[in-house]
Parts: C-alpha cells; sequence; structure tokens
C-alpha cells in the first residue's frame, strides 16, 4: 500500500528511490607507488585492436554456368530498380547502376539507365560527364560525339562540357573539329579564360593569323586592360613591334578612362622601354600621369620615377621626384581642402620647383579654400597663405602690382566688423613705404584706423610719422589712440614722453593730469610710476611729495610706501652748498623718509593689522635703509619693532571638507606679546593657589 502511495504518474507510476542513479562504491587504493612496468596508451590501443573480433563478410559467390550468371543479373537489376523507385532523385544510384551494367558489358541497357537518368536531371552536368566518358572508354566514339554534342547545346555556359568536347576532339586528330566546337562555344561570348584556350589551341597549331583573328574578337567581346595588354604581348612575342605598338595605341584610345587604365600605360611604358624608346616611354608617362586620377596613380609614380632614375638626367628625376611628391600633397588637399599646413607644404615644393605659373596657381587654389565661420581661430593659419602670397610676389617674382592688388584682395575678404589682424595692415602700409608710396601708406594705415583700430597699428603708424618727423601728425594720433582707448597707460605714457623730448614740460604735465583723472586704466601703477619719475627728473620734489599724498589717498599698497620713502632719502642729491648744508639736507631727508615709514607702520598698525607680512616687509625695508645711511642712521629705532617669526599649522578645507593641515609663518609684533605675557601670568597664580588648597 505504501509504495502505490509513493508512487509518481509523471515518473511512469514508480517510486522515486526506484529512479535513483546507483553508482559502484569508488575503490580506494591503497598502493599509490607507481608499477614497475608501466603501460603506454599505444600499448593499449595495440591490445585492443589485437583482440578485436574478425570481420564478418558475406561468402564470395562463384558463378559457374549461365544460369546462374542469368539469376544473379536479374536479381541485381531488380535491386537497383527497387532503389530507383524508392530515391528516383539520388543520380548517384543512376550511376552505379549505369557503371554495373557496363561492367557486365551490356552497353545499350548502360545507355538506356543513362538516358533514363538524363531524364529525371538533364542539368546535371556530372551525368553528361560520366555518360560521355563512359562512351570514350569504351570507344564508341560517334557515341561520346551525340553526347557531347547534346550536353553543350543543353548547357552551353558549363565550361566543362566544352572544354572535354574539345579535348576528345584534338585527341581524335580531328582539328577542324575541334575548331568548329571553339567557335560554337565563342557565341556564347564566354569569359577570358575560353577565348585564351582557343588561342592557345590555333598556336599550337602555329596558326598565327587565326590566332591574330581570335584576339581581336577576344578584345571586342572583353574590352578590359588585361585582355589589351595580353593582345599586345602576343604580338610582341611573335616579334610585331609595330602591330604591338598600335594595339596598345588602340587601347589607350579605348580605355583612357578605365578604373585599370593605369596597368594600360605602365604595360605601354616598359614595352617601349624594352624597345629602347626612352623618349616614347617618358612621353607615355607624363601623359598617364596628367590623365589619371591622383588617387589611382600610385604604381604609376613609382615606376616613372624608378625610370627616371635609370635613363633620365638630373633634371628628370628631379622633376620625377617632384612630381611623385606634388601626386602626395594633391592627394592631401584633396581630403580636406581646409588643412592649410598640406597648402603650405605643397607651396614651398612648387617653390623649390620655380615655376611661377604653377606656383601662382597653388597660392590661387589654397586662398579659394576660405575658413567656413567667421572666427578668428579658424582664419589665423589661413591668413599667413595670402602673406606669403604677397611676399613671394614682392620678393620672387618683383610684381609690385599683383603684391598691391594680393594685399587689397586679402584686406577686402577680412570681415573687419567681426576680427582683423593688423599684421596684415601693416605688412601692406610697409610695402607702400619700400614702394616709396607715403600717400598710399598712410591711407592704408588710416583705413586700419577707421575700421579695426587695434594697439600695433596705432603704434607702428606713430612711429613711422615720428620717424619722418611729422609731429603733428603724432600728437593727432595719440589723440585718436586715446579717444579709442582712454584706459591705455601705455598710450598716455608714450604721448607725454613725446612732449618732454620736445621739451614741452606743461604740455606733458597735463597729459598726465589728464590720465591720472581717467576713470579706469589698465595699468595705473606705471602711469602713477611715470608721472612721478618725470617730475623727479624735472627737479619738482615738492609736486612730486604732493603726487605721492595723492596716490596714497587712493591706494596704501606696500610698494607705494617703500617708493615714497626711498624718493624721500634720494632727494637730497640734488643740493650742492658746501659740506655743512650737504649733511643738513641728507639728515632732513633721513627725517622725512623716517616720518614717511612712520606712518605706514601706523597704518598698517592701526588700519590693516591682518596684513602682518607687509608691515614686517616694511620694516625689514627701513632697517636696510637706515644701515645703507651709514653714520647718520639709526638701527636701534627699527629694531625693537620687529616682529618674531612663528611657524603655525590651520587645517586646509576642501568642498568634500576636511583635507589635511598646512604649515604657515605668523609674525608676533611686541605690542602684541604683552597681553599675552599676563594672561600666562594669572593662569599660573591660579595654578599655584589650587595647588595649595587641594594640600591643605
Amino acid at each position: 500500500m505504501s509504495s502505490a502511495k509513493d508512487a509518481d504518474p509523471s515518473l511512469g507510476y514508480l517510486t522515486r528511490k526506484d529512479t535513483e542513479v546507483k553508482l559502484p562504491r569508488p575503490t580506494r587504493v591503497k598502493n599509490k607507488t607507481p608499477a614497475p612496468i608501466q603501460i603506454t596508451a599505444e600499448q593499449i590501443l595495440r591490445e585492443a585492436r589485437e583482440r578485436q573480433e574478425a570481420e564478418i563478410r558475406p561468402p564470395k559467390q562463384k558463378i559457374t554456368d549461365s544460369t546462374e550468371l542469368a539469376d544473379y543479373r536479374l536479381r541485381k537489376r531488380k535491386e537497383f530498380e527497387d532503389l530507383i523507385r524508392r530515391v528516383r532523385w539520388n543520380i548517384s544510384v543512376w550511376i552505379k547502376y549505369a557503371q554495373w551494367e557496363e561492367s557486365q558489358k551490356d552497353f545499350n541497357r548502360a545507355r538506356s539507365v543513362w538516358e533514363r537518368a538524363l531524364e529525371v536531371d538533364y542539368r546535371n552536368h556530372t551525368l553528361w560527364l560520366k555518360y560521355a566518358e563512359v562512351e570514350m572508354k569504351n570507344k564508341f566514339i560517334n557515341h561520346a560525339r551525340n553526347v557531347w554534342d547534346r550536353a553543350v547545346t543543353l548547357l552551353p555556359r558549363v565550361d566543362q562540357l566544352w572544354y572535354k568536347y574539345i579535348h576528345m576532339e584534338e585527341m581524335l586528330g580531328n582539328v577542324a573539329g575541334a575548331r568548329q566546337i571553339f567557335e560554337r562555344w565563342m557565341s556564347w561570348m564566354p569569359d577570358q579564360q575560353g577565348w585564351l584556350s582557343y588561342i592557345k589551341f590555333e598556336l599550337r597549331y602555329n596558326e598565327i593569323e587565326r590566332a591574330r583573328g581570335i584576339f581581336e574578337r577576344f578584345v571586342q567581346c572583353h574590352p578590359k586592360v588585361s585582355a589589351w595588354i595580353r593582345y599586345a604581348k602576343f604580338e610582341m612575342k611573335n616579334g610585331e613591334v609595330a602591330r604591338a605598338r598600335n594595339v596598345y595605341e588602340r587601347a589607350v584610345e579605348k580605355l583612357a578612362d578605365d578604373e585599370e587604365a593605369e596597368q594600360l600605360f605602365v604595360a605601354f611604358a616598359e614595352f617601349e622601354e624594352r624597345c629602347k624608346e626612352t623618349e616614347r616611354a617618358r612621353c607615355i608617362y607624363k601623359f598617364a600621369l596628367d590623365h589619371i586620377p591622383k588617387g589611382r596613380a600610385e604604381d604609376l609614380y613609382r615606376k616613372f620615377v624608378s625610370f627616371e632614375k635609370q635613363y633620365g638626367d638630373k633634371e628628370g628625376i628631379e622633376d620625377a621626384i617632384v612630381g611623385k611628391r606634388r601626386f602626395q600633397y594633391e592627394d592631401e588637399v584633396r581630403k580636406n581642402p581646409l588643412n592649410y599646413d598640406s597648402w603650405f607644404d605643397y607651396i614651398r615644393l612648387e617653390e623649390t620647383v620655380g615655376s611661377k605659373e604653377r606656383i601662382r596657381e597653388v597660392y590661387e587654389r589654397a586662398i579659394a579654400n576660405v575658413p567656413p565661420a567667421e572666427e578668428k581661430r579658424y582664419w589665423q593659419r589661413y591668413i599667413y597663405l595670402w602673406i606669403n602670397y604677397a611676399l613671394y610676389e614682392e620678393l620672387d617674382a618683383e610684381d609690385m602690382e599683383r603684391t598691391r592688388d594680393v594685399y587689397r584682395e586679402c584686406i577686402n575678404l577680412i570681415p573687419h566688423k567681426k576680427f582683423s589682424f593688423a599684421k596684415i595692415w601693416l605688412l601692406a602700409a610697409q610695402f607702400e613705404i619700400r614702394q616709396l608710396n607715403l600717400t598710399g601708406a598712410r591711407q592704408i594705415l588710416g583705413n586700419a584706423i577707421g575700421k579695426a583700430p587695434k594697439d600695433k597699428i596705432f603704434k607702428k603708424y606713430i612711429e613711422i610719422e615720428l620717424q619722418l618727423g611729422n609731429i603733428d601728425r603724432c600728437r593727432k594720433l595719440y589723440e585718436k589712440y586715446l579717444e579709442w582707448s582712454p584706459e591705455n597707460c601705455y598710450a598716455w605714457s608714450k604721448y607725454a614722453e613725446l612732449e618732454r623730448s620736445l621739451s614741452e614740460t606743461e604740455r606733458a604735465r597735463s597729459i598726465f593730469e589728464l590720465a591720472i583723472a581717467q576713470p579706469a586704466l589698465d595699468m595705473p601703477e606705471l602711469l602713477w610710476k611715470a608721472y612721478i619719475d618725470f617730475e623727479i627728473s624735472e627737479g619738482e620734489y615738492d609736486r612730486t611729495r604732493h603726487l605721492y599724498e595723492r596716490l596714497l589717498d587712493r591706494t596704501k599698497h606696500l610698494k607705494v610706501w617703500i617708493s615714497y620713502a626711498e624718493f624721500e632719502a634720494s632727494a637730497m642729491e640734488e643740493v650742492v652748498e658746501g659740506a655743512d648744508s650737504l649733511e643738513e639736507q641728507k639728515r632732513k631727508c633721513i627725517q622725512n623718509a623716517r616720518s614717511v615709514f612712520e606712518k605706514a607702520i601706523n597704518y598698517f598698525r592701526t588700519s590693516a593689522p591682518e596684513l602682518k607680512e607687509e608691515r614686517a616687509m616694511l620694516l625689514e625695508e627701513w632697517l636696510n635703509m637706515e644701515s645703507s645711511f651709514g653714520e647718520l642712521g639709526d638701527v636701534g629705532l627699527v629694531q625693537p619693532k620687529l616682529p618674531k617669526k612663528l611657524k603655525k599649522r590651520r587645517p586646509i578645507t576642501s568642498e568634500d571638507g576636511l583635507a589635511g593641515m598646512e604649515e604657515f609663518t605668523d609674525y608676533v609684533f611686541p605690542e602684541e606679546t604683552q597681553a599675552p605675557n599676563l594672561k600666562i601670568l594669572e593662569a599660573a597664580y591660579r595654578w599655584k593657589k589650587q595647588k595649595i588648597s587641594t594640600e591643605d
């Protein structure tokens, strides 16, 4: 009952226990030492082979009389017929049946089987081949011809049938019959190999004219480069140089634009080379290089260079090498016409050759590739094409009108409202100056200032006018310059310097006053320094002091204080009235310098206590100055004020939080040390008091 309950219908009403696979217990190997006699895998296989039982084969049947033979044949035919009925489409069964009939020398029955098989699948060329081979093997020539004839009629595109048929006729010595079969085949326009087989057939029988006629039909049927080359080589082999040349010329006329034209030209040139016609070969190479697209002419260039090295003179070799490099550059600029570096290399190559027309052509092609976007970064390389073009026309070609046109076209092409190039304007103007055309140069620079004013243009224009001695023009230009860029300290300084060089002190001072009154300046420290230096050079010390005071109202920078103090210390050098007055003057100057330092220290202590490092540097500078004064100096004034340097650590914070600690130098000044000392004493008293109380 329990077993019935445990039975599982999905397991065929067997229990789980019944379906468990019981594996034999693995035997434990006690002795694991290697056996004294080792057995190889080869030995095991050999023993297995020797112990195999002999294959069971049917007994050999011996036929003793005609009755048994007839019986055997009947049985075998019945077997084959039954098999055919079952697998009618299996061609191998038909072949075996026909071959068996052939082995019985019953050729009529064999033919009957072949014919029945062909009715089943006449497109199977293997059947036709086997059928014809049987007929040929048994020397039924007419039957074989009949089979081949039917085969090529039904399957004219199977080349093997034609080859076998022709081979049979040729073996029988029926050359005319073989030729006739070839003609039938050629009417179907087979592939190149078929035509070449026909040509070889005619050449075997030394029929040169017939072979030539077939070649003519062949190149008409297959107008390919390889076909024409074969034809030409055939003529060359037969010593017909003129005919071979004619073939090549006809081929060039028909296939000059073909994809494989390169091979044709190479073969033609090599043919002329073999005929010792080096000039003809050179002309062919040059014609080919002019007509074939550069991308398909690599082999042609290589052959041309080797040809020139072999037969050409120095110029020819150089020309060939230049041609090869020209081809490479053409390929590069064709792939990416906006790659200006490739254009520069190409132009450099052409300039080494020295053909004016070609150089100009390459320049024109290069500058035609205008950058697509009106952004200066895209134009920076492009503009040098124009510059190089203009310089070439001026220096090498010496065509001044053309140079002027190049500059004009370039200036017109640049979108000056978005960006401009000062170098183009300046080069154009300098060119006009070299041509002694000052009016033209001024006009160009005037246009530049009007359309695209730039620092470089103003500077150069002013420099030119200054060299020519046109001071009024220089003043006007400086006014324009400052009107365009009022914050430019360089322009203000240079304008004032110009006036000073002309001994126009008041004008120079007025310019400086106007300059420092500007609401915004790009480098005000340079302008103030220039103004102060100007006043010092003029010997106006009171004005200089006043200037320093005005500057300190604007900025309390450390360098300003130091410069002011240095000025006060050196303001005595102009005084020469005797030794006593000189020493007195020196003392006065030192006192003035000290008062400046005192003011500065007082400012840093009260108004900017966080700028400890600047205050320390100021004291260092003061100490150095006192040392430089010698006997008049007093180092003791500064030393008590010097700070102590302390190395401290502080945390570094980053976006993620605390990133670590860093060392820094802190300065502790004397007035800061008193308060911490009092705190330390208080803490010490508290500690002592606490200690006494704990002891009690």
